[in-house]
């Protein structure tokens, strides 16, 4: 549903054009320093506005915080931000009710929800709440000391020159995907646990809620499917672990090996093109042509990088807190 791990967990509510959208963390150690600064970059890595390609939409997306924060540091009860969302246009998404979107939630949700869903910016389907999982992203990294979680555009629209890609789109005025590629350094061995909770399917799990995700690849990924065995296996240096390659990205039978975790996601163009495009219009039960309107990112992959760092680093929080690698009380007074 909507919320997601198991000491440090995560419960994720709000619509696009709601009064706000927020995040509730349960499970975070008490003492730990934070402040609304802690958030600005991230925040501001995430936001659209000028960054060529993405959307003109623009929100100052400064965290509330409601609980869990006193005198500037955690106390071990459920931590809850909210964010406002003050710059919304809902009525051009009124003018187009009659065309549930191509690539969008607008169908499904409607006939799963009796049409009784919030259809305006996409409702709770929007890629808008993954400011709520920045946010939990922050906290997550505060948390891992001496853990590193990066991660950078690889290609947009097939090119590693990702400006350049870019750019096709442009011309073309279309959207276009991308890939993103995460990595993590300083992290111990053993993370993870057997069969369903493995480290690939733990993160997995929580980068397909990341609106736009088609597809994930741990270490050379689906490249390994033309390598002979030996190629592929990673031969062991040392008594830490250490691979003379990384083939497998750092997990091995579902558990962190101590090397660079290394992984990539696929991110599909973004479904709201200014194309003319030929689909239903569910009041007449006729295929009509018709035109996405609105504010909307040419290339949504250009704001996922700080998403996917979010959501690696809170799925490894969750972890280490399993292992008990993190205290659940950081500091005393």
């Amino acid at each position: 549903m909507n919320s997601f791990g198991r000491l440090f967990k995560l419960t994720i509510f709000g619509e696009s054009h709601g009064e706000s959208v927020g995040i509730n963390i349960d499970g975070c150690p008490a003492g730990l320093p934070l402040t609304v600064d802690d958030f600005l970059p991230d925040i501001e890595r995430r936001k659209g506005g000028t960054q060529k390609g993405a959307t003109p939409r623009q929100e100052t997306d400064l965290p509330i915080f409601k609980s869990g924060i006193f005198n500037d540091t955690t106390t071990g009860a459920p931590i809850t931000i909210l964010f406002e969302n003050n710059n919304t246009r809902s009525t051009d998404y009124a003018k187009q009710r009659s065309h549930p979107r191509p690539g969008h939630a607008d169908f499904v949700a409607s006939k799963k929800f009796g049409g009784n869903e919030d259809y305006r910016g996409g409702g709770h389907f929007s890629g808008r709440l993954t400011v709520a999982m920045v946010a939990a992203g922050v906290i997550a990294k505060k948390l891992l000391q001496g853990i590193e979680v990066k991660a950078t555009i690889t290609e947009i629209g097939g090119d590693t020159d990702t400006e350049r890609g870019l750019q096709k789109a442009i011309e073309a005025k279309d959207s276009v995907g991308g890939i993103v590629e995460c990595r993590v350094t300083g992290l111990p061995i053993g993370l993870g646990e057997h069969f369903f909770d493995s480290v690939e399917s733990l993160l997995a799990h929580a980068v397909f809620a990341i609106p736009a995700v088609r597809g994930v690849e741990f270490g050379t990924g689906f490249a390994a499917a033309k390598m002979l065995g030996k190629e592929h296996n990673d031969p062991i240096e040392n008594m830490e672990g250490k691979t003379t390659t990384n083939h497998a990205g750092g997990v091995v039978g579902g558990y962190t090996n101590g090397n660079e975790l290394v992984y990539r996601i696929a991110i599909k163009p973004t479904s709201s093109t200014p194309q003319d495009q030929f689909t239903l219009n569910w009041e007449t039960q006729q295929m009509e042509t018709f035109a996405v309107r609105g504010r909307h990112d040419l290339c949504i992959a250009l704001r996922v990088p700080v998403v996917l760092e979010a959501v690696t680093a809170f799925v490894l929080a969750d972890l280490m807190l399993l292992e008990q690698r993190i205290p659940r009380v950081l500091s005393t007074k």
